[in-house]
């Protein structure tokens, strides 16, 4: 289903938590567990991915993106190098002054206390004092990797304490009304019913394998 010509706001999806939309969209769209908030807590975050892409040991494509990307951007930036910063403190306050959403990014920052002090959402995979150099020139908005998750311009990205995932451009309306419904009908059922239910469903997988009783049979080696 192609629903981008009427692709709802990206921010309509930071009232969506990362779990709600991981149920929704599948692993696949899930950063791994190595993208992570630098500081926390860290509020959750939603915008339109604005792509970079940085050889080993050079991050000039983040410091230009900084001044390209349009406020309400994620900037996503692809690099998978652990030995030298993609960006630092400076970098991420013009970020945030220029309404830049956060960074989410396969690689290390520095200045990691001057980030966490100016309240700027990074998620990355950590923290290392030495810079990259400014020499390569990549294409921005190109389709990226990061965190093992194919990006595109344009797909929104989620991300909090729970986890990054990303919403392909072309699919925002039928998730964000799926995560809707999901969201509504949780919010209908009381733990009770949630536990009854669970019970129920995790009982008859027991028995389905074959375990006597279910729940309430042995389950000892």
């Amino acid at each position: 289903m192609n629903d981008h010509a009427g692709a709802p706001a990206p921010d309509a999806f930071r009232e969506i938590p990362p779990t709600t939309l991981a149920d929704v969209l599948g692993r696949g769209q899930v950063m791994d567990l190595g993208i992570r908030p630098l500081w926390s807590p860290t509020p959750r975050v939603a915008g339109p991915a604005f792509t970079v892409r940085c050889p080993p040991g050079d991050n000039l494509m983040v410091h230009a993106a900084i001044h390209r990307a349009a406020p309400g951007s994620v900037i996503v930036v692809a690099s998978g190098d652990l030995d030298h910063a993609l960006a630092g403190g400076n970098v991420c306050a013009v970020a945030r002054r220029r309404g830049i959403a956060a960074f989410v990014a396969d690689g290390l920052i520095r200045d990691l206390a001057e980030v966490r002090a100016m309240g700027f959402p990074v998620f990355a995979r950590g923290v290392i004092p030495f810079p990259g150099r400014k020499a390569a020139v990549r294409p921005h908005n190109v389709d990226v990797r990061c965190g093992g998750v194919d990006v595109r311009a344009g797909d929104v990205v989620v991300a909090d304490e729970e986890g990054v995932v990303v919403v392909p451009r072309d699919r925002q309306a039928e998730v964000l009304r799926s995560a809707r419904t999901k969201l509504a009908k949780e919010a209908e059922e009381d733990l009770d019913a949630w536990e009854a239910a669970h019970r129920l469903r995790i009982d008859a997988l027991l028995r389905d394998g074959g375990v006597e009783g279910g729940l309430d049979g042995a389950l000892d080696g």
